[in-house]
């Protein structure tokens, strides 16, 4: 498949080094159009040691970023054409406005055009618990045809640190979109 444009929302949760990882192997395949929250930035300087060096590496592997509050961006419009979206990490404030079909920032009204469009959205979630609210909203979001991806542990694929877990996230969110990797070792069984 050949992918050309893809839009990601990182939000407020824990989760930055996948969102960071996703945005370095979109940009393999397609142009990424990254939209970073405020409370991201935050995050940022907790998971990554350096807001400065997270946005760095976002900054260099996105083809534009856009705040929050850049309601009039392209990525805002149906009319700009895309391959879809993930939102990686997705606060659960952002999974609850995004199962209501509330736009009320770039990433919600993004993801909103997304699925008007019919276009395909990603969801990876934040960390666990996950309360009733979390799942319900969730369940609404795949049914509507989101593919949620939650960053679970794996250990099929014999990781040996830390980055192997981040990297088969990646995986994950890159296989949603048809995209070859090598993030890890495809299950064999003996």
């Amino acid at each position: 498949m050949t992918v050309d444009r893809i839009v990601v929302g990182i939000t407020g949760a824990s989760g930055i080094p996948i969102a960071v990882r996703t945005v370095e192997a979109l940009a393999e395949h397609a142009d990424v159009y990254a939209v970073v929250t405020d409370a991201a930035e935050s995050v940022m300087a907790h998971e990554s040691g350096s807001r400065e060096a997270a946005m760095g590496t976002i900054c260099e592997g996105a083809t534009e970023v856009y705040a929050e509050d850049a309601i009039h961006a392209p990525v805002a419009s149906g009319s700009f054409d895309t391959d879809g979206m993930v939102i990686v990490p997705a606060s659960m404030n952002t999974v609850a406005a995004v199962a209501t079909g509330r736009s009320d920032s770039l990433v919600t009204r993004a993801a909103d055009v997304t699925l008007k469009e019919r276009r395909r959205l990603v969801v990876v979630p934040r960390e666990s618990p996950l309360s009733q609210l979390h799942l319900e909203n969730l369940t609404k979001l795949a049914e509507l045809g989101v593919d949620v991806v939650p960053p679970m542990l794996g250990f099929y694929f014999d990781p040996e640190e830390p980055g192997d877990f981040v990297d088969h996230v990646v995986g994950k969110i890159l296989e949603r979109f048809d995209l070859d990797h090598d993030r890890y070792d495809e299950w064999e069984p003996s």
